[in-house]
Parts: C-alpha cells; structure tokens; sequence
C-alpha cells in the first residue's frame, strides 16, 4: 500500500487505531511494516503501541490533548491538576495531561506531551462529565468536585493534619467558590473514609473565609 493512499484512508479520524488499519488492508501486518517505515520517514507518529497519527501536514484534525488522553488508555476521564487547569482552579498552566484510570496507573510520552494515569477502584470511578472539545468530539473530565476529590484521595499524606490555609499556601488553590458544598459532601461520602471528610471539612471551611 502506498502512503498517499493510505493517508486519504485515514485522513478523517484524529487517530489512527488498529483496528482501522485492519479495516482498509486485508493484509494488516504488511501495512504494520509500512508504518514503521513511514515513522522513520515521519510520515506517521507513534502515539503509543497500536496508536498513531499523520505527521502534522497531512492530518487533516488536530486533537486535543484531552481526546488524545481518552484515546490512550481507557477507561479513563481527566481530573486531578490538569482538570483544575481547565477549571481555572489554579493559576499555573499544566503540561502534564492527569487522568484516572480503573486499569493499573501508567504513563505515555509522545510528540503531544506526557499523559499520566493514576488507578482507582471501580467504586470511585464516577463524577465524571462528558463535554466537546474544540473539534466537537466528546470527552470525558472530572467534575470540578470529584477533581478536588481524586487530587486530595491521591495526595492525602500531603493534607493530613494541616491547618485550612493548605488550600492557599501549598497548591494556590483559586476560584473554589465554583465547588458545591453538597456534591463536595456526597462525593466525599463514597469514599468512605473519616480522613477525606476531614480534609473536605477544612475545605468547606477556606471556601467560606474567601468568599
């Protein structure tokens, strides 16, 4: 298969999966050959095993990095410190792509940037929303609660025991007043854990002192 025939192929998805490969050759494994040819050529961009994209003059979508982040490993939805980017929860900007993931916590680095998984159960696998992104395909990222709530189950040594101004002092937390008390409180429910209440109480707690 020659490679301007392969890339009107795959010129419509964002990402280039094998099972699409599979679907326009009858001879997959061939074509697999083809491709690492082609990466070495930089026609194609290995996004992970199995994953790729047309170098940047021939695709004709740009993905965002949060469907690229879906896409690399599911089932996940983004949260955590680039969720509280998207939420303007902080003022850095975020390189780092975090999501949460119920399979083992991995980690991709691709042209596209670094793209980390952190595990939880199945039971905490929830609050997340799907929104489009700015191709209109839709993706998936935490609520602005169960993002506060994943970073704090996940860094919860860092929030033990400190006194409320954490909030302000060692994360920068800012525009908190978009969090709701009462989600705040459900979500931290099904946790079921005394120390995340805690952390959730002094939360509560700065809000309403900075409001």
């Amino acid at each position: 298969m020659k490679y301007l025939e392969f890339k009107n192929a795959v010129k419509e998805f964002p990402i280039i999966s094998l099972t699409h490969i599979s679907n326009i050759n009858k001879k997959p494994q061939t074509l697999k050959v083809q491709l690492s040819g082609w990466q070495k050529k930089g026609l194609v961009i290995k996004l992970k095993r199995g994953l790729y994209i047309l170098n940047e003059s021939d695709r004709k979508i740009e993905p965002s990095r949060i469907f690229l982040a879906n896409a690399l490993y599911s089932p996940s939805y983004v949260s955590t410190t680039y969720a509280f980017g998207y939420y303007d929860l902080i003022p850095e900007k975020v390189e780092d792509v975090t999501s949460i993931t119920t399979k083992k916590t991995a980690k991709f680095t691709n042209t596209f940037g670094t793209f980390i998984y952190q595990h939880l159960k199945t039971n905490l696998f929830f609050g997340l929303k799907e929104i489009k992104d700015e191709n209109g395909f839709p993706v998936l990222i935490a609520e602005p609660e169960k993002a506060m709530l994943d970073f704090i189950y996940l860094n919860l040594q860092d929030f033990k025991g400190k006194e409320k101004d954490v909030f302000s002092l060692s994360y920068r937390f800012q525009n908190l007043n978009i969090l709701k008390k009462k989600k705040l409180n459900d979500f931290a429910k099904r946790y079921e854990s005394k120390e995340i209440f805690d952390v959730v109480k002094n939360l509560l707690s700065f809000i309403k002192e900075e409001r």
